[in-house]
């Protein structure tokens, strides 16, 4: 039998320890594949562990690392230091549409505040349910714009500065109507000279009727006789025209406006002195502030046709100090709508039914006859009676038809 040598069998080996994975290194630049990190140009490692001679941290280097780490120059920046990881940009498109709802918002909260502080301040002082025997309403929206010559809440300063002179009470010191209509505005001076007949009427204060007695005196004498109340029933009476709203203004809050306005631009086509008024004016465009305004519209000894060219003046300039202030820029700013509006409601008188929207309604019609959209005009004149002036029935009754109606006005005046 063949002897088979059997080979030694080996003790069994003890099971070797489970080793832990290794921990990842830091991104950056490793060994070449293949070559032992002992061998490659890296840092001086054993195992997997950096011993930091290369990173300068052995020998106290302060933590950050050198070039080219996060924390050293030409580094990523890190979380403490101006060496820090640039942060996310600031979204400017957000912050600008934020910042501009915050704006608009306090303007329009700014804006109502003013509105109704400026309502709740209005004199709403004339009662048009007190006129009797109105005519028909129209088609368009009517306005009697009064400029009395109150002296109401002005120091003798003022009235020295501003040649009002010092009498009691107030009269009508200009009178027109302005119609709102689709057709085109139309502004008629009323000459407080006016040949009118005082009609029936009730007192605004008495209530009692007083009946028409024929009689025939000056427009103003109306006003002075029994107030807003009767100015109006006279008008309606003198005209056949319906008047929807009552506007009046004194002297000082219409000097304050214009100042408060920072003046109204004008052309003055001649020049004129009136040392009653206190008017001294050059021929040319010139921007006048509240004591000139007043002179120029007050001016009436300085002309041949006294009341009829006053008028004239007043349109005009109503109608730039209207072109000036019914603009976006001063009605939609406070800090412009506010001194204006403070500047004038002192003396500014209404009747109960008008509001700032209609107020914005009038100075914005008034911006249109300025403007060319409509018609301004003396009320039509055919003589004179005992110095009075007489109106054309036939001229007046026509142009009252048309505005009713709402038609495009082709009557003129003197």
């Amino acid at each position: 039998m063949r002897h088979v040598q059997r080979q030694p069998q080996q003790p069994p080996r003890p099971p070797q320890p489970v080793q832990p994975p290794r921990p990842q290194r830091p991104a950056g630049p490793g060994p070449a594949p293949g070559v032992p990190p002992q061998q490659s140009g890296g840092h001086d490692t054993y195992g997997g562990y950096d011993s930091g001679y290369n990173t300068g941290q052995v020998y106290g280097s302060p933590s950050g690392g050198g070039p080219g780490r996060p924390g050293g120059p030409g580094g990523p920046s890190g979380p403490d230091g101006p060496g820090r990881a640039p942060g996310r940009a600031p979204d400017w498109r957000k912050r600008i549409k934020v910042g501009s709802i915050v704006l608009v918002s306090a303007l329009l909260v700014t804006s109502v505040a003013t509105y109704f502080w400026a309502d709740s301040k209005v004199r709403r002082e004339v009662d048009l349910s007190k006129v009797v025997e109105r005519p028909k309403e129209g088609d368009c929206t009517t306005y009697l714009i009064v400029g009395s010559d109150s002296r109401e809440g002005m120091s003798d300063e003022e009235k020295k500065k501003l040649h009002t002179g010092s009498a009691e009470g107030k009269r009508t010191d200009s009178m027109m109507i302005l119609a709102k209509c689709s057709s085109g505005n139309t502004m008629i001076s009323l000459p407080r000279d006016s040949d009118v007949e005082i009609p029936s009427f009730v007192g605004s204060q008495s209530g009692k009727k007083f009946p028409a007695q024929g009689r025939r005196v000056k427009l103003n004498a109306a006003y002075a006789e029994d107030g807003p109340e009767l100015l109006v029933r006279t008008v309606e009476h003198n005209t056949g025209l319906r008047i929807d709203h009552y506007a009046e203004i004194g002297f000082a809050g219409f000097a304050n406006i214009v100042d408060a306005l920072g003046g109204v631009e004008l052309d003055i086509e001649e020049g004129f002195k009136d040392e009653k008024s206190g008017a001294d004016f050059k021929a040319g465009r010139q921007t006048l502030n509240g004591e000139q305004s007043l002179a120029f519209v007050r001016t009436r000894y300085a002309f041949a046709e006294s009341d009829l060219q006053r008028t004239k003046n007043q349109q005009k300039f109503l109608a730039a100090l209207a072109n000036q202030a019914a603009t976006p820029s001063t009605i939609l700013n406070p800090f412009q709508l506010y001194p204006m509006l403070g500047a004038g409601l002192d003396t500014l008188i209404v009747d109960k039914d008008m509001g700032l929207y209609d107020m914005g309604q009038m100075f914005f019609a008034m911006k249109g006859v300025n403007g060319g959209d409509g018609v301004s005009m003396n009320m039509p004149i055919s003589g004179q009676r005992g110095g009075n002036l007489v109106w054309d029935k036939a001229k007046v009754q026509q142009l009252v038809k048309q505005i009713q109606n709402d038609e495009k006005v082709t009557v003129r005046g003197n």
